[in-house]
């Protein structure tokens, strides 16, 4: 049976990724989603791109690569980040933009039928309505596979937005979720602190994961899944990617 592997921001821990991924090397059936941010803070963003771009030359398992707001300025986005890339690695980047191995989106049905829509920062109820509604998570990750340029560099979008405001969003709009999210780029917690970061409303509705680095936070109609282990300048001691036995990628 098959599996799919999430795995949140890396931010150049690139131990931490080996390690993460070495029980699925070797492993045909199994896929793995990274949800981006694979670079800065980290003490080594160039291994974490050389280890990246040995999967998806093709070797087992599959891997998908999403794009990440810390990838977004080697793309043609405002730079932000006060320690740049080399100019070899920006270029593996900007490569695998230009030949479409890395994505905004995917879609994955879990084994009980529940469909994810996987992107960097979640989707807000104002980005789905942008993208025109869409009701099925594969849709939204073909549209968003398409490359919105006003949608990707919006504070609000898929690439930047925050996690509370996310929820919250879906929350004020008394709104089902038309399909369920996964998400990195944000927290609803400080894991090293282990203390929440947002409001009671959301508070109540989420569980966290301490030792794996994740949150599930459920609302009408489905639930976000936060991935970002938040690894920092070191990487966390203690953290493990989410797996969903069973499952299958649909976009």
């Amino acid at each position: 049976m098959g599996a799919v592997v999430i795995v949140g921001d890396v931010g150049g821990c690139a131990r931490q990724l080996a390690e993460a991924l070495e029980p699925w090397v070797g492993v045909p059936d199994a896929v793995v989603i990274q949800v981006g941010d694979l670079v800065d803070r980290g003490p080594d963003s160039a291994g974490v791109l050389r280890l990246v771009e040995e999967r998806l030359g093709g070797s087992a398992p599959r891997w998908v690569q999403l794009v990440g707001n810390h990838e977004s300025p080697y793309l043609g986005a405002e730079p932000f980040w006060p320690v740049p890339l080399a100019d070899g690695d920006a270029g593996v980047l900007r490569r695998w933009w230009l030949t479409e191995r890395m994505r905004v989106a995917a879609a994955v049905r879990a084994a009980d039928g529940e469909e994810f829509l996987l992107t960097h920062a979640g989707l807000s109820v104002a980005a789905w309505r942008e993208l025109g509604g869409p009701v099925t998570a594969s849709t939204a990750a073909e549209l968003l596979n398409t490359r919105p340029e006003a949608l990707l560099c919006s504070d609000g979008g898929p690439l930047w937005a925050e996690a509370p405001a996310v929820y919250g969003s879906w929350l004020d709009e008394r709104l089902p979720l038309p399909f369920s999210q996964v998400h990195g780029h944000s927290a609803i917690v400080d894991y090293g602190r282990r203390v929440w970061l947002c409001p009671e409303r959301v508070r109540q509705r989420s569980v966290v994961d301490w030792e794996a680095r994740r949150t599930v936070t459920r609302l009408t109609g489905g639930g976000f899944v936060a991935v970002d282990p938040k690894h920092g300048r070191s990487g966390a001691d203690r953290w493990a990617p989410l797996v969903l036995p069973g499952a299958r990628l649909l976009v």
